[in-house]
């Protein structure tokens, strides 16, 4: 589990394909390999990596496979790309971020990018089957980084994030431009309750779900809207008792 702080950005040194299998080398900032061991995980832009081979104190490879390559950003990563980077969280660290599994859900293109008093503005795509999973004030990990959610458009299919100084300064979003492709996880928690909530309705309205659905579209209302309140009370009720 990864805790959604970036912790330095690295840079893949040489990338080898081999047996279905991509092995990257990376060049990590010095202090970050401390102690790290063959088989311990790294998060490398959000994609939970084994390590394979201690080649430095600051080198190690890592073996990518092909299902990895084929849901994240790391099948257009070569020589010399900038990489957000974060050791696995030891019991008892602090969650500064929200908790991450390191499984990316999908690659999301950058729609557009702004500045606005010092802050850098990415507008995300969403692919439809995940829309319902973001809400404004939620969380998402982008890259990597546990972020917050400042808008959502459903129907357009997008959600902007916000970053910070700090955030720009740690990170590799600050070489981002429209066009660009992200790894995006999103927050379990809330996938879980929505999840739990769609079965729920579906089991208690049964055949009647889809006429109760179009008298409220008629009504220009979403049925999933009227969930939303409810799903943010829960998750952020379950958050506070971890």
């Amino acid at each position: 589990m990864f805790t959604g702080i970036i912790q330095a950005v690295a840079e893949i040194e040489y990338v080898e394909d081999h047996d279905a299998i991509r092995t990257f080398t990376i060049q990590f900032p010095p202090g970050f390999c401390d102690d790290l061991r063959v088989g311990a995980s790294v998060s490398v832009d959000g994609v939970c990596l084994t390590a394979t081979k201690l080649l430095s104190p600051d080198r190690v490879a890592f073996d990518v496979i092909l299902q990895s390559l084929r849901v994240t950003t790391l099948s257009d990563c070569e020589a010399g790309f900038r990489v957000n980077v974060e050791r696995a969280a030891k019991d008892g660290a602090e969650i500064g971020g929200h908790p991450i599994s390191g499984h990316i859900d999908f690659a999301a293109v950058v729609h557009s990018v702004a500045s606005l008093e010092g802050n850098k503005v990415l507008r995300v795509t969403i692919p439809e089957e995940f829309r319902r999973y973001l809400f404004p004030k939620g969380y998402v990990a982008i890259n990597g980084a546990s972020l917050t959610l400042a808008e959502v458009d459903r129907d357009h299919g997008w959600f902007e994030v916000w970053l910070i100084p700090e955030t720009r300064r740690m990170t590799v979003f600050e070489d981002k431009v429209a066009g660009d492709y992200l790894n995006i996880e999103i927050e379990r928690q809330t996938q879980v309750v929505v999840d739990t909530i769609r079965d729920s309705v579906r089991e208690t309205l049964g055949r009647l779900q889809p006429v109760v659905e179009a008298l409220l579209l008629d009504r220009g209302v979403v049925l999933e809207d009227l969930l939303q309140p409810g799903v943010l009370a829960i998750t952020d009720h379950a958050r506070q008792r971890r």
